[in-house]
């Protein structure tokens, strides 16, 4: 017993905000300290469900850039942002790297990967334990633009959700891996393409990267168009 209030003691004093609501909505019971110092250590359950929840899958094809996808669920009932970060920032890359997500609301986001060519004579696959990924999460005020500076503001409320090792597919090899990876890269692309189409009433929209300097070009040249169009008329 005295353990235990030495070990609440000591969680109190880190966790203040936290630990007088776990104390008030929990009754208390024998394994509290030890369920309190594993949720102080696993917030990772309560805000994103990943799937595939530890490994992102990768076709090998050495010496070329593949990609694989992970779908990411903010299970908890308050709005969360997602950061990704990687171990080989020069190789390996995110889209999107960060989004907030509304509960409820799950996206599907494509990593991108530089396979290098086997060294000497390395087995191919063993290269696969090197780069890891991590998914890391904060919880945020409602709805609100995703800026990476949310990470820095709020270092000691971000939760690390997950480290995600790499495992190589066999591209030539049908595996329920490859057809799940198939299938979700499939849904990957075809949410890019739902979000590059603006919706027709709305005014300029900034849609991920580079789009609206597309829209803008569009708008340019219909306006000329119609310049040109209304020259012709007055003369």
């Amino acid at each position: 017993m005295m353990q235990q209030q030495q070990h609440h003691h000591h969680h109190h004093h880190n966790h203040q905000h936290n630990s007088q609501i776990e104390g008030s909505s929990n009754p208390p019971h024998p394994s509290n300290s030890v369920s309190s110092v594993a949720r102080s250590l696993l917030p990772t359950r309560r805000r994103l469900k990943l799937d595939p929840a530890s490994k992102l899958y990768f076709p090998y094809e050495p010496g070329k850039q593949v990609r694989s996808a992970i779908r990411i669920k903010n299970t908890s009932k308050s709005h969360v942002a997602f950061k990704f970060q990687t171990t080989a920032p020069k190789s390996c890359f995110m889209r999107p790297p960060g989004a907030i997500l509304a509960p409820g609301e799950s996206i599907i986001a494509t990593v991108f990967k530089f396979v290098e060519l086997p060294e000497n004579n390395e087995k191919p696959m063993e290269q696969k334990s090197k780069v890891k990924f991590k998914i890391m999460s904060l919880k945020v005020k409602g709805v609100m633009d995703y800026v990476p500076e949310l990470f820095d503001e709020q270092k000691d409320q971000v939760a690390i959700e997950q480290i995600l090792g790499v495992i190589f597919l066999d591209p030539e090899r049908p595996s329920p891996a490859l057809e799940k990876l198939k299938r979700q890269l499939a849904d990957a692309d075809a949410a890019v393409e739902a979000r590059k189409k603006p919706p027709e009433d709305a005014g300029p929209r900034i849609i991920g990267e580079g789009l609206v300097i597309d829209e803008w070009k569009e708008r340019r040249e219909r306006y000329l168009a119609r310049q040109q169009g209304e020259g012709v008329d007055s003369v």
